[in-house]
């Protein structure tokens, strides 16, 4: 890995033969870093987002564990 700082920028390079999952979750994290950078939310306000969205998700997926647990029984 060579890391490089520039006036304006950091550049990073890793072998191409490195774990390319791995580097997609550190870039995609970066991103979200980068994106998220100037915002404030209070945690209460992430929690609450998050619980919704495990609700709708739950409503939209709950049938396929219902599913799975009747040819279980």
């Amino acid at each position: 890995m060579i890391i490089e700082r520039t006036a304006s920028e950091f550049v990073i390079r890793f072998p191409f033969t490195a774990d390319s999952e791995r580097m997609q979750d550190m870039i995609d994290y970066l991103r979200f870093k980068e994106l998220t950078a100037n915002y404030s939310v209070d945690q209460s306000e992430v929690d609450n987002l998050a619980q919704a969205i495990n609700r709708k998700w739950w409503k939209q997926n709950q049938m396929k564990f219902d599913y799975h647990d009747a040819n279980n029984s």
